[in-house]
């Protein structure tokens, strides 16, 4: 999963401001990630049905038609690529935190160019990367919540006089201090934050034994999100109170700072670099790879097919960064960066809110029309089918969250255009491969 946004350090050139109705949206991160278990259970009862279903795109391709496939591959191509964007800024903004005259573009690119190396070289080093990356974020946020369960049992007092104690998280100010309209106006943030949370099952399809591997995944995403959303945020609140929570600094190093262990503020800033830098990690390889399989049917240019000598799918891996890097740039260029930053994270969670809304849709179709399939597998999502449409209808109602205010309601008004584009390029692809068939049908008569 992606770092929460209480992890991301703001910097005076590069801020990504967590207001209240930021805070107040992390605080019900778990209950938004119950209705991400579902969609997720739902892939992996799909995914489960056919083993020759390897991704999302494949089942929806199968049960929705080509294309949803479609529409569906280059959405999440987008969305990946936007979010390593949204990353790549937050890494040169925790970078200040040591080297507050260094511009943030500077780190930013030389991540990118990193993470690019990094992909290039082998599939397994990114398997390797992710692991110890995933093992730093542990080791934190186990240490995080042991230190803050340390400074409640004491009663410890801060520096600015408040006391530790679990009577924070009852503040009634604490759930809707700017009201309800402020409450909703953060779901944002939050879904933009779980981005990814789907890859956890199609790797793990990916294994020799899905039938083992895929359940135990996805059915430790609640011990996941209790763990890195709901225990972790509850005790920053507890140890500094909602009224204290600082919008320009990450809450995760201000713990350490304000128990006293600047140099633990230190290494936690670096964990949440990592963080960070992991999510990026993600959405290169899991871009570049989108566009390769998308070329592998056909509907990418066929350019992007070639593999290296490691079995890197290099050109696409290097079109999906050169563009991460225009928009990394694009971002430092404007004069207003967190007006930019808003709208390419509300983008990424409008595509999140898409890739979800297909998957649940594909499990609606295949429920349908394989009944049989359904009633052999071992590993059935809850709820079904109503569950399916009232997670529907949850994602629905998020999305239309997104125009109660203009910072998220301008990505929301010129995405349709991103769609209509897909349904251009769709129908010219259709044509090609039509005409293609034909010629080939015709060479052979």
């Amino acid at each position: 999963m992606k770092s929460t946004p209480s992890e991301r350090v703001e910097q005076p050139a590069l801020q990504r401001t967590l207001s209240n109705r930021h805070i107040q949206l992390m605080a019900m991160g778990g209950a938004i990630g119950l209705f991400v278990y579902f969609v997720m259970r739902a892939m992996g009862e799909l995914l489960l049905s056919n083993l020759n279903f390897k991704t999302f795109a494949d089942f929806a391709g199968a049960y929705l038609g080509p294309r949803a496939a479609f529409f569906l591959g280059w959405s999440y191509w987008l969305s990946w690529s936007v979010a390593v964007v949204g990353d790549a800024v937050v890494v040169g903004g925790f970078f200040q935190y040591w080297f507050p005259d260094v511009p943030a573009w500077i780190p930013a690119i030389g991540m990118l160019m990193t993470l690019f190396a990094l992909n290039v070289l082998t599939v397994r080093l990114f398997g390797e990367v992710e692991f110890w990356f995933a093992i730093i974020k542990i080791i934190a946020v186990v240490t995080l919540i042991g230190v803050s369960m340390v400074m409640i049992a004491s009663s410890f007092v801060s520096p600015s006089g408040v006391t530790a104690s679990l009577n924070h998280l009852l503040d009634k100010q604490a759930a809707f201090p700017n009201g309800l309209f402020g409450f909703f106006a953060g779901f944002q943030m939050a879904i933009f934050s779980f981005a990814g949370t789907e890859l956890i099952g199609t790797a793990a399809a990916e294994t020799r034994s899905p039938e083992k591997t895929l359940p135990k995944a996805i059915n430790s995403i609640p011990l996941r999100i209790i763990l890195f959303y709901v225990l972790a945020l509850a005790c920053i609140i507890a140890v500094t109170s909602w009224q204290q929570v600082s919008p320009n600094k990450s809450p995760f190093v201000e713990l350490f700072l304000v128990a006293g262990f600047p140099a633990a503020a230190g290494i936690v800033n670096f964990v949440v670099l990592t963080s960070a830098a992991s999510s990026a990690n993600s959405g290169v390889f899991s871009s570049s790879r989108m566009l390769f399989g998308l070329a592998s049917h056909d509907n990418a240019p066929g350019i992007f097919r070639r593999l290296s000598g490691n079995s890197v799918p290099l050109l696409s891996l290097a079109f999906t960064t050169l563009l991460m890097l225009v928009g990394v740039l694009l971002l430092f260029i404007v004069p207003e960066v967190m007006t930019a930053f808003t709208i390419v994270s509300t983008v990424s969670a409008i595509l999140v809110i898409f890739t979800w809304s297909t998957i649940l849709a594909s499990y609606i179709a295949y429920r349908k029309s394989r009944p049989d399939l359904h009633a052999q597998s071992t590993y059935k999502m809850p709820g079904g089918v109503p569950m399916a449409w009232f997670s529907l209808a949850f994602l629905g109602f998020v999305l239309c969250l997104l125009a109660l205010r203009p910072d998220t309601r301008i990505a929301l008004l010129v995405m349709p255009g991103w769609f209509i584009w897909l349904a251009i390029a769709y129908q010219l692809t259709h044509s090609r491969k039509l005409k293609s068939a034909a010629g080939s049908a015709n060479q052979y008569s």
